[in-house]
């Protein structure tokens, strides 16, 4: 197994600093993507304590696999799912706790997604509404589920195409790392083939560039640091309204 990786994130058209942060750990074959929420510098704070604990952890977890973890293992996962959902609680943690004794980070936050490839499998972890899809044969694929107040409406069927369009809270997310001492972590399992990309990213991509044109660019591109950047020119020349985070891992067989 090898993975091809590349990385960018951009602050926008419209921010005037950067709250997202990205994580690529080659060693570890993890990889990351964390939106902060928060104002000032505390989504900044926030989306770099997610990485860089994810990132510890399976630093730590790699050197010593009988060190204790912070968390108990779930049953119903296997080492690797369990692994992943607790780099992620140990994440929000560390966010809540922060946020909990510093007054000027209270109620700071951020989104994460996460993949590690292990062996012939994907793991991807999610916390909020940042995205994973995967490439393959020409069609992009979502892999995660947002954890935002639409769509939490758009699965009870209560919208109309058009007031879709003109929801009024689509940023509003529901579940995030640093809002609760306990979190709930998304685990699901791809199973990867040869050249297959795993794109991941913040909603300043997704919110701005549409599946379709995503698809468009890795098509197009398969230098994965040219299709990254222009992932990241198309949503800015859509109005860049967010900051914009994008990583893409190709996987490769031998």
């Amino acid at each position: 197994m090898r993975i091809e990786v590349a990385g960018s994130t951009h602050v926008g058209m419209k921010r005037n600093h950067n709250e997202d942060n990205f994580l690529v750990l080659q060693e570890e074959s993890l990889f990351c993507v964390a939106d902060g929420m928060g104002g000032h510098s505390s989504g900044e704070i926030a989306s770099r304590i997610a990485v860089d604990e994810l990132g510890e952890f399976y630093r730590m977890t790699s050197r010593d696999q009988d060190c204790t973890w912070p968390f108990k293992m779930d049953k119903a996962r296997n080492y690797d799912e369990n692994r992943l959902a607790t780099g992620i609680k140990l994440a929000n943690a560390r966010i809540y706790e922060r946020a909990s004794t510093e007054t000027k980070y209270k109620g700071m936050g951020t989104t994460i997604v996460s993949v590690h490839f292990a062996g012939d499998v994907a793991y991807v972890g999610h916390v909020g509404d940042s995205r994973v899809y995967f490439f393959r044969g020409g069609a992009l694929k979502q892999v995660t589920e947002d954890h935002s107040l639409l769509n939490d409406y758009l699965k009870a069927k209560k919208l109309s195409p058009e007031e879709i369009e003109n929801f009024p809270h689509k940023n509003v997310i529901v579940r995030a790392l640093g809002m609760k001492e306990n979190v709930q972590v998304d685990v699901s399992r791809v199973e990867p083939q040869d050249g297959d990309v795993f794109l991941l990213c913040s909603d300043g991509l997704s919110g701005m560039v549409t599946d379709a044109q995503m698809q468009d660019i890795l098509q197009r591109t398969p230098e994965l640091d040219k299709a990254c950047g222009q992932l990241i020119d198309l949503a800015n020349a859509a109005g860049g309204n967010d900051n914009v985070t994008c990583v893409l891992a190709r996987y490769h067989l031998s």
